[in-house]
C-alpha cells in the first residue's frame, strides 16, 4: 500500500484564513473535548501555526507556536511554547511534523545568537510527551535524572506566566480553567505501553491526564542537545 504523505508548512497566525481556522477547530474537535470559543481564544494568542496537509491541500494536522521573551534572575532568555497539536490518526507515525517543527527550532537557535533558548511543552497525552525523548538528550521532567534547580525555576516561571493559578507548583502540572481532555480511544494506554519507562514516568507525574491535566516540560534548544537521529531527519 502506498504511504500517505503529508506536506508541512509554517505560517504566521495572521496568514490563516477564517476557513482554515475553522478547519483547525473541526480537526481538534474530532479528538478532544473542546469548545470553539475556547479554541479560538487560545489560537489568537499564538504567533505561528504549522499546517500539515495531504496532497490535495486538506488540513490533516497542525501545531500552534508562541514565542516568549523573558528573564530569570539577571539572565534574558527566549522560549518556544507549543500549544494545540493534533494529527489525523491515519497519518500517525509521519515524520513531517518533527521535520517542519525541527527546522523552525533550528532557525530560532540561529536567531537567538547565543541567548538561552528553551522549548516549553505541555502534555495531557503520552504521545506529546514522547516527542521529548525522540528529539533531545536531556529534558525535564524525566525518569532518567532529577530536574535541576534552574530548570525547575524556568518551568515554574513560564507556567505561571502563561497559566497563572492554573500552574500547580508542587506537582509541575497545569489545571486549565477549560480543560480539553482527549476523547476515549484516541490515545488509550495499553499495559504494554505502560512498560515504556517514559510513558510510565509520564503517568506517575500526571495521573490526571485523562481529565485534561497538562504536564509542564522543558528542554534547552541547542544543537548539542539534539539527538543524532533527529539531526539526520532534519537534513532530509
Amino acid at each position: 500500500m502506498e504511504e500517505k504523505k503529508l506536506i508541512g508548512s509554517l505560517h504566521k497566525l495572521q496568514e490563516l484564513s477564517p476557513s482554515q481556522k475553522k478547519n483547525l477547530f473541526q480537526l481538534m474537535d474530532r479528538y478532544y473535548f473542546i469548545s470553539e470559543e475556547g479554541f479560538s481564544s487560545d489560537l489568537s494568542k499564538k504567533d505561528f501555526v504549522i499546517l500539515l496537509c495531504d496532497e490535495a491541500g486538506e488540513i490533516k494536522g497542525f501545531t500552534t507556536i508562541m514565542l516568549i521573551n523573558s528573564r530569570i534572575e539577571d539572565e534574558e532568555f527566549r522560549a518556544i511554547f507549543s500549544g494545540d497539536t493534533i494529527i489525523e490518526k491515519e497519518y500517525w507515525g509521519s515524520l513531517e511534523l518533527p521535520k517542519i517543527w525541527g527546522r523552525f527550532m533550528l532557525s530560532q537557535i540561529e536567531e537567538a545568537k547565543g541567548k538561552p533558548l528553551y522549548w516549553f511543552l505541555i502534555s495531557s497525552g503520552y504521545k506529546t510527551y514522547r516527542f521529548l525523548p525522540v528529539f533531545f538528550k536531556e529534558f525535564y521532567p524525566s525518569f532518567e535524572k532529577q530536574t535541576p534547580e534552574k530548570f525547575g525555576r524556568l518551568i515554574e516561571l513560564i507556567g505561571k506566566m502563561l497559566f497563572q493559578d492554573g500552574f500547580i507548583s508542587d506537582k509541575g502540572v497545569i489545571k486549565l480553567e477549560n480543560p480539553t481532555p482527549l476523547k476515549e480511544g484516541v490515545a488509550d494506554i495499553s499495559e504494554d505501553r505502560r512498560k515504556d519507562s517514559h510513558i510510565s514516568f509520564f503517568l506517575s507525574r500526571n495521573p490526571g491526564y485523562y481529565l485534561g491535566d497538562e504536564l509542564a516540560c522543558i528542554a534547552k534548544l541547542e544543537i548539542d542537545n539534539i539527538k543524532p537521529f533527529m539531526r539526520r531527519v532534519l537534513k532530509g
